[in-house]
C-alpha cells in the first residue's frame, strides 16, 4: 500500500463509535471528525426564528429550551470571519449580501451556519450527501449559502415538506404557512456515483370514494390502468388470460395494474417526489411519538431521508440532534449513528426513545435488543486519526505550494495593522494613498486559489477596486500591470 492510499484508508475510517450522542457544541465535534467517512447528514437546525423556544411543560422533553436568535457582535466569532474571507470568498460574499440585504442578525446567522456547513461537507464520503431543513425565514439565503459551499452542480433538491392542517390566522392577511423545505446536496457531482433509493409510499384510497384514476373490479379488487403501449398481440393475449387487459368503451385496451386493499381501502405505491404531502406534522402525529419538544419532527420523516440516500450499516450523523428523531430513525433501519447536541437532556432523550420503540432495554437483554451500555456519551471532541486537512473545499485550491511558517497566527486585523505600520496607508494596487484604513482591504499577493499561504509575507493592501479587479486570479503584478494598461496608477 503507497503512503497515499494509507492515508486515504485512515482517512475513510470513522473515529466516533456508532451510536454516539456528543453534548455540546457540535463546531467542535464536528472538526473531531476524520475526513470523508459520513454517509449522509440529515439535520434540522435552528430556522433563524428571531424567538425562544421551550418544551411543553410536563410532557418527557421538559427543561428543553433554546435561543433562535442571533446577533453579530455575540454569536460570530472573529476567527471564524477571518478563515471565511481567507479561504472561501465566495461564502464571504453570500453573507455579505445577506448583511445588506437582510441585516446584521440573517448575516450573523448565515456565519454561525455556514462554518459548520463547510465542516459537514468535510465529514462526508464521496458519494454522501446532507439534507438540511429549514422554513422560509431564511431559506432563501441557506440555498445561496449551500450552493457556495457544496457546489451549485451538487444541488440535488429542493423538497416541500407540506404538512398541512394549520391555516393562517384570519388576520395574517396572507396565505396560510404549511410546508418547510429540505435541501439535499451531494458531496461529489451528480453524474459521478451518489447514493440514491427510490422510496414509495402508500396513497390510501376509500374503496367507496376511489380517484378517477383507480377503479374496483367485479371481484372487489381495485386497479388503475395504463396504455397497451409496445405489448404485441401475443402478449395481449396472455395478459387477458391473467386478467389484466382492461377494454375502453370504444375499444381500446389497457394494461390493468393491481392495487392492494387493506380493508375499506385501496392501497397505491407511489413514488416519492420532491413534494412530501403524506406525512402530517407532530400536531398529527401519533400520540405516543409527541414528547413535547418545541421543534419535534416525525419519524416518518426522517426515515424517508435515510432510507432515500443511505444503506444499511451506512453512517448517519445529525449535528444538531434535538430530542433524537434521525438516531431513532436510523436506529431503526439498520445504520450506525452518531448525534449531537447542546441540550443537557439529549443523551436521556435518546435512551427513552429507543425504549420506548422497543429498540434497547436498561440491563442485559441477553443479546435481543440494544443495551444501555451500548449508546456512547461523551463531551470530548474526537481525535482525527487522518492527515487533519481543514474544511477547505479542494476543488477551489489548484495546488499549496507553500507552507505557512510555525508560530502562532495573526489575525486579518493584527496582519492589516502591521502592513499599515510598515508600508503606511497605501493601496499596493494603484499606488494611492489614504487617509483612513476603512479604504485599505487585506488580500493575498498569491492567489489561495493558486496556492498561495495566509501568511503576512503573502499579504498586501488593496482599495476596493483594485480588490475587485485582482479576484482570485491575479497575482499583484498582475495586478499592477492591468492597472497601468487602464491607466488607473497613481501618476
Amino acid at each position: 500500500m503507497t503512503p497515499r492510499t494509507q492515508a486515504q484508508a485512515r482517512q475513510n475510517r470513522i473515529n466516533v463509535a456508532n451510536r454516539t450522542v456528543l453534548h455540546g457544541d457540535n463546531l467542535t465535534f464536528l472538526r473531531g471528525i476524520n475526513s470523508g467517512t459520513v454517509n449522509l447528514i440529515a439535520t434540522d437546525p435552528p430556522f433563524k426564528k428571531g424567538r425562544d423556544f421551550h418544551a411543553t411543560p410536563d410532557s418527557l422533553a421538559s427543561g428543553a429550551k433554546f435561543e433562535d436568535r442571533w446577533k453579530w457582535d455575540t454569536d460570530v466569532h472573529p476567527d471564524w470571519v477571518d478563515a471565511i474571507q481567507d479561504d472561501w470568498p465566495a461564502v464571504w460574499q453570500v453573507i455579505q449580501t445577506a448583511k445588506v440585504a437582510s441585516g446584521d442578525d440573517t448575516a450573523a446567522y448565515l456565519c454561525w451556519l455556514g462554518v459548520r456547513l463547510l465542516e459537514m461537507r468535510r465529514v462526508l464520503t464521496v458519494d454522501g450527501s446532507i439534507y438540511l431543513h429549514c422554513d422560509s425565514t431564511a431559506n432563501s439565503y441557506i440555498r445561496v449559502l449551500m450552493d457556495a459551499i457544496f457546489g451549485k452542480r451538487n444541488f440535488r433538491n429542493e423538497i416541500v415538506w407540506s404538512y398541512g392542517g394549520r391555516g393562517a390566522k384570519a388576520v395574517a392577511n396572507q396565505f396560510g404557512n404549511n410546508h418547510d423545505t429540505i435541501f439535499a446536496y451531494a458531496k461529489s457531482p451528480i453524474q459521478r456515483t451518489v447514493k440514491y433509493n427510490r422510496v414509495y409510499y402508500d396513497a390510501k384510497y376509500p374503496i367507496d370514494n376511489l380517484p378517477s384514476h383507480v377503479r374496483l373490479g367485479d371481484d372487489g379488487i381495485p386497479f388503475k390502468t395504463a396504455p397497451r403501449g409496445d405489448y404485441t398481440d401475443q402478449s395481449i393475449d396472455r395478459l387477458r388470460r391473467e386478467g389484466r387487459v382492461y377494454e375502453t368503451r370504444n375499444g381500446k385496451i389497457r394494461i390493468k395494474y393491481f392495487l392492494e386493499r387493506r380493508g375499506g381501502f385501496a392501497v397505491e405505491k407511489k413514488l416519492v417526489g420532491d413534494v412530501w404531502d403524506s406525512i402530517p406534522d407532530m400536531m398529527h402525529a401519533p400520540r405516543p411519538e409527541r414528547l413535547g419538544y418545541p421543534t419535534q419532527k416525525p419519524l416518518a420523516l426522517y426515515e424517508r431521508i435515510i432510507e432515500a440516500s443511505s444503506d444499511r450499516g451506512d453512517i448517519v450523523l445529525d449535528p444538531f440532534a434535538g430530542c433524537a428523531t434521525t438516531p431513532v430513525a436510523a436506529e431503526r433501519l439498520g445504520r450506525q449513528w452518531i448525534g449531537m447536541d447542546v441540550w443537557d437532556g439529549a443523551y436521556q432523550m435518546v435512551l427513552d426513545r429507543l425504549q420506548a420503540e422497543g429498540l434497547a432495554v436498561d440491563g442485559d437483554s441477553g443479546g435481543k435488543l440494544l443495551t444501555f451500555g451500548e449508546v456512547h456519551y461523551s463531551t470530548a471532541p474526537p481525535i482525527r486519526s487522518d492527515d487533519n486537512d481543514v474544511a477547505a473545499p479542494a476543488f477551489k485550491l489548484k495546488s499549496r505550494r507553500f507552507e505557512e511558517p510555525p508560530g502562532p497566527r495573526m489575525t486579518r486585523a493584527e496582519m492589516k495593522q502591521t502592513l499599515i505600520e510598515d508600508h503606511g496607508m497605501v493601496c499596493n494596487g494603484c499606488d494611492r494613498e489614504f487617509d483612513d484604513p476603512l479604504y485599505l482591504e487585506l488580500d493575498h499577493n498569491t492567489p489561495r486559489s493558486d496556492g498561495g499561504i495566509n501568511h503576512i509575507s503573502n499579504r498586501v493592501l488593496l482599495c476596493g477596486p483594485c480588490n475587485r479587479i485582482k479576484s482570485n486570479t491575479r497575482t499583484l503584478t498582475g495586478l499592477r500591470r492591468e492597472n497601468a494598461r487602464l491607466g488607473r496608477m497613481r501618476g
